[in-house]
């Protein structure tokens, strides 16, 4: 079958027959490899567990409060999960993300304790850390009641030339040929799938976009699934699983590098040529850095609606953080989508800082002077690129999920997002989590993608 000029069969063949003399101790390594770098990757999403445990929780079971309640917190600090008596406990309360407004010290004389949180008077989040000492190390917890967070807006303002600003973005990008460099992993495939590395190029001549294409086998026409990643710099090994079960997934990178090198490169690449790539260009929307990140997004719609084995119809966008923000620029950006996933989406209402609340990752304006002219400068650019003005052009079905306790993400940026979007929206709440996500939240998540690009399933 034909592929960008290429004939996919032809390849597959080739390459397999050199794979074959490949000696098989080399292969089962590289499998194993694999698999301890995918396990590691899980591992780091979960939050670690510890023998001293701090439970904070509000009274109310929803974590949900309307604005002038007044919020308890219920404390226990638990070893083996029998709560531990006599421990003295610090705490401090506050907005999340800002100054504490209020702490103190107290002894768990029963092993429990009711600490009064107050209240707030506006749409927000109010946070209780606690933080307790035993035997030499020091353990925390935390809860966060929300505050009528359904009413929470934006303060990230729309530019009155956002549409046509990314209007022509995308119609420049669209010059550019795709140019599809096709490589078979024979390593990664299976029985039930083929896997490839593919890089097309992006936003302009030369520079490229790299990811993992996994195709189901055999004759017929596929629903798909585009993967956007998180932050960082990392290698990835593609969506296999899925293609095993007849949806094909393309999982990209977004920083112009081949996704299949030595994590050593990536580790020296975060640390040096990539670090702190989100403040990269702030002074020139033209040239920010996530202009080729949202356009590579797109481009990768381009490549999968080029593929002979994809339905032509039904595709679905999905990612968490960094991913999460890219899945709904993607949808606002391309009417192809048909549905998305957002997990605790970044890039989201970037100013809040500037406005005495929290404000979305990268917290590039945390404690910055709002009065400060590069600081006004910067602001314009992020306009440009803050997820909740996207979200405000969204169209298509979407599922959403978070916890109130996220530092990475602050809920805060989050509903600001998600209050502004009109288009159908399921919203799935595990308040206690952080930023990390149950296996319950991955399960709705594929039910909804199923629903909208493969209802027969």
């Amino acid at each position: 079958m034909a592929f960008g000029g290429l004939d996919l069969n032809y390849q597959h063949n080739t390459t397999k027959q050199i794979h074959m003399k490949m000696n098989e101790s080399f292969k089962r390594m590289s499998l194993v490899a694999l698999m301890l770098l995918l396990l590691t990757l899980t591992v780091q999403s979960q939050p670690q567990q510890t023998w001293i445990k701090v439970h904070v929780a509000p009274e109310n079971s929803d974590w949900t409060y309307s604005c002038g309640d007044r919020v308890k917190f219920k404390v226990s600090v638990t070893q083996n999960s029998i709560p531990l008596e006599q421990v003295t406990i610090s705490y401090e309360i506050g907005p999340e993300k800002m100054v504490a407004t209020k702490n103190g010290e107290l002894v768990l004389k029963n092993g429990t304790a009711v600490i009064d949180g107050g209240s707030l008077s506006e749409p927000g989040f109010l946070r209780c850390t606690v933080t307790t000492e035993y035997e030499g190390k020091k353990y925390t917890g935390m809860a966060t009641a929300g505050f009528e967070p359904e009413q929470i807006k934006p303060t990230a303002e729309l530019p009155e030339d956002f549409v046509s600003f990314w209007q022509e973005a995308k119609a420049e990008a669209a010059k550019i040929p795709l140019d599809a460099i096709v490589k078979l992993l024979p390593d990664r495939c299976t029985e039930k799938a083929d896997v490839y590395e593919v890089n097309i190029q992006n936003f302009r001549p030369g520079a490229r976009l790299f990811g993992i294409l996994s195709v189901p086998k055999g004759e017929g026409k596929y629903p798909a699934i585009l993967h956007v990643p998180g932050a960082g710099i990392r290698p990835y090994g593609g969506d296999v699983y899925r293609a095993e079960r007849g949806i094909i997934t393309l999982q990209i990178g977004i920083h112009g590098i081949p996704v299949t090198l030595d994590q050593s490169v990536y580790t020296a690449l975060g640390s040096g040529a990539l670090s702190n790539y989100p403040r990269f260009n702030l002074d020139d929307k033209d040239n920010y850095y996530y202009k080729r990140v949202y356009l590579g997004c797109v481009r990768a719609i381009d490549f999968i609606f080029s593929l002979p084995q994809f339905d032509g119809s039904n595709i679905a966008v999905s990612g968490g953080s960094q991913g999460g923000a890219l899945a709904i620029v993607t949808a606002a950006l391309d009417d192809r989508i048909k549905g998305l996933v957002s997990f605790y989406p970044a890039l989201s209402d970037m100013a809040g800082y500037l406005h005495n609340r929290a404000g979305g990752w990268p917290h590039m304006f945390y404690k910055a002077d709002p009065n400060c002219p590069k600081i006004k400068r910067h602001v314009e650019t992020t306009n440009y690129y803050d997820v909740v003005n996207f979200a405000r052009f969204i169209k298509v079905p979407g599922f959403y999920s978070w916890g109130y306790n996220d530092l990475t993400c602050p809920p805060t940026s989050l509903y600001s997002v998600y209050n502004v979007i009109t288009a159908p929206k399921e919203l799935s709440l595990f308040q206690e989590t952080g930023h990390w996500t149950y296996p319950e939240q991955w399960d709705q998540a594929y039910e909804f993608i199923y629903r909208i690009i493969d209802p027969l399933r």
